[in-house]
């Protein structure tokens, strides 16, 4: 007849200081909080600048040239995007940080929001900047006679190295997802 032992460690009761430091730096978390407010509150100036652009575009409409609005144009889509992506910082930073948006299942909630880990946000935020580098550049090839060939250069290679950067973000979380864990 053979008995079966189990051979379980028994648990490791945490000391009081232990519990304490713990619960110290797990709420410590909440420190980001301001962070995100702040960010908040760069959305409400964005916002307020683009209304300033959009009305002093508004105003000169009739006297611009066709250049001059497509550039006022793509300043409006560059702020925007801006916005987006402020947004998406806050709400994945706030989600995975700090605490979960008690919202429900609000039929405006975003689908991607709760499910967007680190990697997915660090994807969305390059592509943002990517797409927000992209309208910066057709703004200065729009207006190419009020830029030097340095300036147009410096900010292709700088598109470039977003553009790399990107994909070698995507290229290192696929090489990333096909590792098993240890």
């Amino acid at each position: 007849m053979s008995e079966s032992v189990s051979q379980t460690k028994p648990k490791k009761v945490p000391s009081t200081l232990e519990r304490v430091v713990e619960t110290f730096i797990f709420r410590s978390r909440w420190l980001l909080a301001p962070f995100f407010i702040g960010l908040l509150v760069a959305v409400v100036i964005l916002l307020l600048k683009f209304f300033k652009y959009l009305y002093s575009m508004a105003l000169n409409t009739f006297t611009a040239s066709n250049q001059e609005l497509l550039v006022g144009i793509l300043t409006l889509v560059d702020t925007a995007l801006l916005a987006g992506l402020l947004l998406i910082i806050i709400f994945s930073g706030y989600e995975n940080f700090v605490s979960k948006l008690n919202i429900d299942n609000h039929e405006d909630r975003p689908v991607w929001m709760g499910k967007v880990g680190f990697s997915g946000l660090k994807m969305k935020l390059i592509s943002a900047i990517v797409a927000i580098s992209a309208v910066e550049l057709l703004k200065v090839f729009i207006s190419s006679a009020n830029h030097s060939t340095d300036e147009l250069l410096w900010k292709v290679l700088i598109h470039v190295t977003f553009v790399v950067s990107g994909v070698l973000f995507a290229l290192t979380d696929y090489i990333n997802s096909k590792t098993t864990n240890h």
